[in-house]
C-alpha cells in the first residue's frame, strides 16, 4: 500500500512539474516572439528601435497591459469579460465626476473612480456565480449598460482635467526624470507585480486555477466556487478602473465615447500571452508579453505606414494563431 501511495505522489509530483515546464515553454515562446517582431521592425526602419520610440510603446501598453491583468484571473476561470473597454470609460467619467465636478482632491477621486471599477465586476460576479448568466452574456451586458452609463452622465461631453494639473500627471509625469519613463509605465509594472503575486502566491490565484481547471471537482472539495468568482470578477473590475483613471489622466480628460475595442485587445493580450480560454492556464507574465506583442506590432505597423484596416488584419491573424496553438497544446494534453 505505502508503494502504491508513493508510486501516485511521484506520478503527481511528475505531472505538476511537466505542466509547470509546459507553461515556462510558453511564457519563452511568446518571449522569443516578441525578440523577433522587435528584430524585424528594428531592421525594416531605423527609427522603430530609439529610446524615445521604445518609452512611447511602453506608455501605449499601459492602458491595454492594465486591462488585461484583471482579465487574465477571469480566462482563467474559464469566463470571458466584455465589459472591460466600456467600463473603463465609464470609470474615467467617474473619476472626472468626482475629481473635476464633485471638486474631491485627486487622493480621494482616484481611489474611488478605482472602486467604482471594482463595483462594475462585482455586478459581473454576481451575475455570474449567483444568477448563473453565461459569461458571454452576463457581461455583453453590462457592456452596454457601462457605455450608456457613461454617455449619460457625462452628458456626452468630456469632462477636462485642466485645473488638476496633478491627475495628469498620475500618467504623464515622471518620478524618475532622468529616464524619461512616464509614471503610467511604472503603475503597470507595479500592477503587474501585484497581480503576479496575487495569482502565484495566495488562495486567491489557486483557486483560480483550480475552478478553471475543474469547477465540479473545487466545489466537491468544500470552496465555496460562488463567492471566489465574484471576488475574481471583482478584482478584474479593480485593473477596470485602475485604467480608466490611467487613460483619462494620460488623455487629460474623460472622453465617454471611448473604450469600445479595447476589451478585444485585452483579451488578445491575454491570449497571446499563453492563457487558455478553456480555463485553468496562464500567467501574468505571459499576458504582459502579449500586451507588449500587440503595442510593438501597432507602433511598427504605423511607422511603416501600414493602414489602420491592415493593421487590424494582421493582428486579428497573429490572435487566431494563438488560438490555434492553444488548441494544439490541449491536444497534446
Amino acid at each position: 500500500m505505502t508503494s502504491l501511495l508513493s508510486r501516485a505522489e511521484g506520478a503527481t509530483d511528475r505531472a505538476t512539474w511537466i505542466a509547470a515546464a509546459k507553461n515556462r515553454l510558453q511564457q519563452l515562446l511568446a518571449f522569443a516572439s516578441l525578440i523577433v517582431i522587435f528584430t524585424f521592425f528594428s531592421i525594416a526602419n531605423s527609427a522603430f528601435p530609439t529610446y524615445s520610440n521604445v518609452i512611447n510603446i511602453l506608455f501605449s501598453t499601459v492602458v491595454i497591459g492594465t486591462l488585461a491583468l484583471g482579465t487574465t484571473f477571469v480566462i482563467i476561470t474559464g469566463g470571458i469579460d466584455l465589459s472591460i473597454g466600456t467600463g473603463m470609460a465609464l470609470c474615467a467619467v467617474m473619476s472626472g465626476v468626482f475629481i473635476v465636478e464633485a471638486g474631491l482632491p485627486v487622493i480621494l477621486g482616484m481611489p474611488l473612480a478605482i472602486m467604482f471599477g471594482g463595483l462594475i465586476g462585482l455586478v459581473n460576479g454576481v451575475n455570474v456565480a449567483v444568477f448563473k448568466l453565461p459569461p458571454f452574456i452576463a457581461t455583453l451586458a453590462m457592456m452596454l449598460v457601462a457605455q450608456g452609463l457613461a454617455l449619460v452622465i457625462s452628458n456626452s461631453t468630456p469632462i477636462y482635467f485642466t485645473d488638476n494639473p496633478g491627475y495628469i500627471k498620475i500618467s504623464t509625469g515622471e518620478l524618475i526624470p532622468a529616464l524619461n519613463i512616464p509614471n503610467a509605465v511604472l503603475v503597470l509594472v507595479v500592477a503587474a507585480v501585484i497581480a503576479g503575486f496575487l495569482l502565484s502566491k495566495t488562495l486567491l490565484g489557486r483557486y483560480t486555477y483550480s475552478i478553471g481547471s475543474n469547477e465540479a471537482a473545487t466545489a466537491l472539495s468544500g470552496i465555496d466556487v460562488r463567492r471566489w468568482k465574484i471576488v475574481i470578477y471583482t478584482l478584474a473590475g479593480l485593473f477596470t478602473g485602475l485604467a480608466g483613471v490611467m487613460i483619462s489622466a494620460r488623455l487629460g480628460s474623460a472622453q465617454p465615447a471611448t473604450g469600445m475595442g479595447y476589451e478585444l485587445q485585452a483579451i488578445a493580450a491575454v491570449v497571446i500571452g499563453g492563457t487558455s480560454l478553456a480555463g485553468g492556464k496562464g500567467s501574468i507574465i505571459g499576458t504582459v508579453i502579449g500586451a507588449l506583442i500587440i503595442s510593438v506590432l501597432n507602433n511598427g505597423l504605423q511607422i511603416m505606414s501600414i493602414p489602420q484596416e491592415w493593421q487590424n488584419v494582421i493582428l486579428g491573424l497573429v490572435i487566431l494563431v494563438a488560438v490555434y496553438a492553444d488548441m494544439v497544446r490541449k491536444k497534446e494534453a
